[in-house]
């Protein structure tokens, strides 16, 4: 009797001891797992951090609905928003506040401007804080950097992938290929990387050769010295790449008051920023019918329930890159923490550095891989226009939602 009291009492024990342990181990599962998004949500350039919001936003909507963190025990992600303003420096002391508020952050997404990532990253690195970006400069991944990595082609793969299509597209539309170009860009990091890959390579692949170069410094004053300048060399093919939606307008409408429009000189870019809804504000759909611009994403074929769900919660006429890579990066931070296992920043680092080529079905081209420096291998671009009011997908051929043409007099 004694016997059997003692071994029940050591069961009893047993049990309980084994009920603490998957109790603790419960316990140390968390509730939630923060994200965050260092965005600019003020100043020049809110409109597309506000964008890039909403594509955030939905995409923890959508994992969160769909049964949380797994591995995690179902644990739901949330957003954890950070104002970087509109300079490098608002944009790097912000991302002090982010590490010193936010120590149980797991990651970061952000921050547009390639010039604002470059500032953020430096203090991220250090705080060991892995960021996923859409920025494009070359720079972001070329500093030996351990906790970056970059979902976007860099600048300079996207005008080596972006630049030969057009140039084919304006020899089988026009029968001749563009013999002259001019530049017209802000001084900002992607313009910068895009117009130095161009310079030292593309030109004389191309057969291009360059007749100006202007620079400015954003937000732009006036751009008629900028288009008088267009005026007199009157290039085949004017490279215009601008990062705000005002500087956008403003250079687009004196080359339309110029008489320089699409069909005089065909004009082609290299940011999301020339195809925002909001160019309609102040350009008619005339202005800007035909133009192309080469960026690392677009809401495309096969995103049609995404692209109508953004314009139902948020009234966005259509998914800019803003949109469609943040509600990817949501994604994608749910892949690694899956193979993590666990809410800890360098986990997640590992685990992003270790993924092994899941299809990507938020980033044009290639898989969901990193090499070594952080960059996505495979990445790809799109290649969109202007058609009619609305600027579609036209390339590549298996993303596209419309046919290209070559803007003509």
């Amino acid at each position: 009797m004694h016997s059997k009291g003692s071994l029940t009492r050591r069961g009893l024990i047993a049990t309980a001891a084994a009920f603490g342990v998957a109790g603790a181990a419960r316990a140390q599962q968390p509730a939630e797992v923060k994200i965050g998004l260092i965005v600019p949500l003020s100043g020049l350039y809110t409109r597309p951090g506000t964008v890039m919001r909403m594509g955030a936003q939905m995409g923890i909507e959508h994992i969160n609905a769909q049964g949380g963190i797994k591995a995690l025990g179902g644990a739901r992600l949330r957003l954890v928003t950070i104002d970087c303003g509109d300079t490098t420096e608002k944009a790097k002391n912000a991302a002090q506040r982010m590490v010193a508020q936010e120590p149980d952050l797991v990651g970061a997404t952000g921050s547009y401007l390639s010039s604002f990532t470059l500032a953020v990253t430096e203090v991220t690195e250090r705080a060991q804080l892995p960021v996923v970006t859409l920025s494009y400069s070359d720079l972001l991944t070329e500093r030996g950097f351990k906790f970056i990595f970059q979902t976007a082609a860099t600048a300079g793969a996207q005008s080596a992938m972006g630049l030969p299509e057009l140039m084919k597209l304006a020899q089988s539309a026009s029968g001749k290929r563009p013999k002259t170009v001019g530049i017209v860009m802000d001084n900002t990091a992607t313009s910068v990387a895009t117009a130095k890959a161009i310079k030292e390579k593309l030109l004389d692949e191309l057969g291009l050769e360059l007749l100006f170069d202007e620079v400015w410094t954003p937000p732009l004053a006036d751009a008629t010295p900028l288009v008088q300048r267009v005026r007199s060399a009157r290039p085949d093919l004017l490279l215009f790449m601008p990062n705000a939606v005002s500087d956008a307008k403003l250079g687009l409408e004196k080359l339309s008051e110029f008489g320089l429009g699409q069909g005089r000189i065909p004009t082609i870019s290299f940011s999301i920023t020339v195809a925002e809804p909001d160019m309609l504000q102040s350009v008619t759909p005339e202005v800007v019918q035909g133009l192309m611009t080469i960026v690392a994403n677009w809401g495309s074929k096969g995103q049609e329930a995404l692209m109508a769900e953004l314009k139902a919660k948020y009234g966005e006429p259509w998914m800019t890159q803003n949109a469609i890579s943040t509600y990817g990066d949501m994604w994608l931070f749910k892949e690694a923490l899956e193979k993590a296992g666990k809410a800890d920043r360098l986990a997640v680092a590992e685990a992003l550095r270790n993924l092994d080529g899941a299809p990507s079905r938020y980033y044009p081209g290639g898989i969901l891989k990193f090499d070594e420096r952080g960059r996505r291998i495979g990445a790809g671009i799109t290649i969109v226009q202007w058609q009619d009011g609305v600027p579609v997908t036209v390339y590549p051929p298996d993303l596209a939602t419309a046919q290209p043409f070559w803007p003509k007099a």
